[in-house]
């Protein structure tokens, strides 16, 4: 009886000691793998993938082509609450004028590019200037806005340190983004950035296509 009591507390002494081990190498795993990431920084942004493994399609994700953009063109500047910014549309580099009759499936970036890097500066601490901001509320029988394009109703434009501007090369898959801070005074670039943005942002890619200025439409096949 002596012995199997003996047997029975030996057995415990030794289950105690090794979930002491196992408690201690866990914890000394955590704390390996929280100084793994500490040094290693932010982890890098993971692509999207459907149920099957396969990449979504950069169809709609036309932020995010804007955020990348805007992490490369902000990268080595510092918001200043002295320092004011206006965000202006991004043209053609060919023509440097928007063309309202272009069917190519990115002629509306130039006006995205605008409105997305206004977002982008202003999450970042930078003052932007809304430009096209009018003295008074426009009344209409649907609806109301203070944003328009007509110069005579347009409200003073206030102090601009530097322009956000930029422009767009237009290829077969895509576009060419050329996106620059230019100082309002001395014309100087401080900053700038490329990306590309491809064609199906927008429209799916198998559905249109340029060549040579012409617009190419086609069908998927089943």
């Amino acid at each position: 009886m002596a012995n199997q009591h003996f047997r029975l507390k030996k057995l415990w002494l030794i289950t105690i000691s090794m979930l002491g081990i196992v408690v201690l190498s866990g914890c000394t795993l955590l704390a390996g793998s929280s100084e793994a990431d500490t040094k290693s920084g932010p982890k890098p942004i993971q692509k999207v993938v459907t149920a099957t493994g396969e990449p979504l399609s950069a169809l709609g994700n036309v932020e995010y082509y804007t955020f990348t953009l805007a992490n490369e063109l902000f990268a080595n500047v510092r918001p200043s609450r002295q320092v004011r910014y206006a965000v202006t549309g991004f043209v053609p580099v060919t023509s440097m004028t928007y063309d309202n009759n272009d069917q190519h499936p990115l002629m509306l970036l130039g006006h995205q590019l605008e409105q997305g890097l206004v977002t982008e500066a202003t999450k970042r601490g930078f003052l932007a200037q809304e430009y096209k901001l009018t003295d008074n509320i426009i009344m209409s029988d649907h609806a109301e806005r203070v944003l328009t394009r007509d110069i005579e109703q347009l409200s003073a434009v206030g102090r601009v340190d530097y322009y956000i501007t930029g422009t767009v090369v237009k290829q077969e898959s895509g576009a060419m983004v050329n996106a620059r801070i230019i100082d309002a005074n001395s014309k100087e670039i401080i900053s700038a950035a490329t990306r590309f943005f491809p064609a199906e942002v927008f429209w799916q890619k198998e559905h249109v296509t340029t060549r040579n200025g012409r617009l190419y439409r086609s069908e998927i096949k089943g």
